[in-house]
């Protein structure tokens, strides 16, 4: 793409990430920033990630192509009056929320309609704030668009054009539409992973005995429950209805569940897991969802001093880059109890490959 203007308001995770993107994909591009944490502002500066740090919302705006808003979903309504004064009739205004009813209505209001395109990368972090960001979080993630009716096909092509070429995949959808599909496999599940964590909390014993041997498979299905609860407080009431109606259903189907175990009805508990399983493996291999897919396998592994040293040497000497390295304490899926992480596919095919030449016994991540 030629030489162009982003603003962004707010410059935490997503923002930060597309930030990063955007500088990536497209070195010349000017990035301006406003945030109400100077630290963060600060950093993406340092970085040479933003080249304008703004104090407030004001006509620096003005000269701008594109202009996320990724600050807090209930600070829409005041960004969008400040900005209403300075905003160019050019100029491409999009979001990062992964609520859309609300922000297309405000939208409407202010008569902003032929230049909003409504953005929602689906993916993210159990980590917030612009220290965690990273341009890779939008490699190969669906980035759903959902346009205004009055919104020019140029506005519109031209900002599909930016969102492929940080290597996200756009996908259009009509607001009504993307809010019902989050609130299915975003915004229930994060709601169905921090009610798991209380249900232990709630359950376990004086002496922690649940705590302290949930990993594994636990400990995976509800990795969602760390994100933040002020996002996940907005989300819940700004996208109650989609929430609340398919919740509701998802408590329908376990009662029916529950029932089946009463009656020990072994026929329908069979079809329930079976029936799981095979739409689950029909899922698209891609790291599209609202937590990235992580690159993780285990490997058994002797015990006793160096074993752990010995593997990552050996993986350094093939320049292969770890993410993260921990010792799994228990052994719930695999014998050993070394987990490794990596930064994406190709690392962690080459290291599979590499560990089985050595005769090591890996247990790959689902």
């Amino acid at each position: 793409m030629s030489t162009f203007t982003c603003g962004f308001i707010g410059l935490g995770l997503i923002g930060g990430s597309i930030a990063k993107a955007i500088r990536a994909a497209n070195p010349n591009a000017h990035i301006i920033a406003y945030d109400t944490n100077a630290a963060s502002l600060a950093l993406a500066q340092n970085e040479h990630i933003i080249d304008e740090a703004c104090p407030a919302i004001d006509s620096a705006f003005g000269a701008c192509d594109y202009i996320f808003m990724c600050a807090p979903v209930s600070h829409n309504d005041d960004n969008l009056l400040l900005l209403k004064g300075y905003l160019s009739p050019h100029t491409v205004l999009t979001d990062v929320g992964s609520v859309k009813t609300g922000i297309h209505r405000q939208v409407e209001a202010l008569g902003l309609n032929s230049q909003f395109i409504g953005g929602h990368p689906m993916t993210g972090s159990e980590r917030f704030g612009y220290p965690n960001s990273d341009a890779a979080l939008l490699e190969n993630a669906y980035y759903i668009l959902t346009p205004s009716d009055a919104v020019p096909e140029k506005m519109q092509s031209d900002y599909r054009d930016l969102v492929e070429s940080f290597g996200a995949i756009p996908l259009v959808l009509s607001y009504e539409e993307h809010d019902y599909v989050t609130a299915a496999i975003s915004h229930v599940p994060h709601v169905i992973a921090a009610s798991l964590v209380n249900l232990v909390r709630d359950s376990d014993s004086r002496e922690g005995v649940m705590k302290m041997v949930a990993a594994g498979g636990f400990k995976d299905i509800t990795r969602i429950a760390s994100s933040s609860p002020d996002m996940w407080q907005q989300i819940c009431l700004t996208n109650t209805e989609n929430i609340s109606k398919l919740l509701k259903r998802y408590i329908k189907s376990l009662t029916d569940i529950a029932l089946c175990l009463d009656y020990r009805a072994e026929d329908t508990l069979y079809d329930f897991f079976n029936n799981a399983r095979n739409y689950r493996e029909s899922f698209i291999d891609t790291s599209s969802g609202p937590i990235k897919a992580e690159h993780v396998f285990t490997v058994d592994i002797a015990d006793k001093p160096g074993s752990i040293a010995t593997i990552a040497t050996l993986l350094a000497d093939h320049n292969v880059s770890i993410k993260n390295i921990g010792i799994n304490h228990n052994r719930e899926f695999a014998e050993g109890a070394l987990r490794i992480e990596f930064y994406d596919q190709k690392a962690i095919e080459q290291a599979i490959e590499i560990m089985g030449e050595h005769g090591y016994n890996l247990h790959a991540k689902k």
